[in-house]
């Protein structure tokens, strides 16, 4: 009789949290395995410029080096949003529905102000896609972390309108608190991807 207790108690799942966050949410595993993957595609294509560089005489070809001043602008603000991505995951992991919605609206528009500053980046490449390998290699780039932006901003858009509207559950904390983890490797993987597009044509 006590071994069917002891086993009925330890079955008994009724005191287990039904939200939880960071490494013992299977959300936080798939969003690291998201990053390893999209690490890989990033360090692929910085290795394709590299080599592509590496058979070449002068560089770019044919095309003067990206100018700086966008791209550097973007780098900033891309560093300054780290405030409110950290502050937006702090504010869902304590469950705090007035700081959420706060800093999900900056992180909105902090997306929204990447976006417009990477329509500059992509007009001041001083090099069309399909003119050169330069310019494809760099465009690939710049695209595909542009596609990230774009992602991110529409799922930060979304949980933004969805914390206003309601009706909300624990799991829609657990969404924002990855989307800012997500937020982090965003910015994090644009500072190499930085200095190979704006730098790496200036190395001599």
């Amino acid at each position: 009789m006590n071994e069917a207790v002891a086993k009925g108690r330890a079955l008994d799942v009724a005191e287990l949290p039904t939200v939880v966050f960071s490494h013992r949410s299977l959300m936080w595993w798939g969003t690291l395995g998201v990053m390893a993957i999209e690490s890989t595609v990033f360090a692929l294509s910085i290795m394709a410029y590299f080599y592509l560089r590496s058979h070449q005489e002068t560089w770019p070809l044919s095309a003067l080096p990206p100018d700086l001043r966008w791209g550097t602008l973007n780098t900033v603000v891309m560093l300054a949003s780290f405030v409110p991505a950290h502050r937006a995951k702090r504010a869902a992991e304590k469950l705090d529905l007035r700081g959420v919605r706060r800093w999900l609206v900056v992180s909105t528009l902090f997306g929204i102000a990447f976006t417009v500053i990477r329509g500059f980046e992509f007009a001041t490449l001083n090099v069309r896609w399909d003119s050169s390998a330069y310019g494809s290699v760099v465009w690939l780039l710049l695209g595909l972390h542009t596609t990230h932006i774009v992602t991110d901003l529409l799922d930060t858009a979304v949980l933004t309108v969805l914390f206003f509207t309601g009706p909300l559950d624990g799991k829609r904390y657990v969404d924002v608190s990855e989307n800012s983890f997500y937020w982090y490797f965003v910015v994090v993987a644009w500072l190499p991807i930085y200095f190979v597009i704006y730098w790496g044509a200036r190395a001599s």
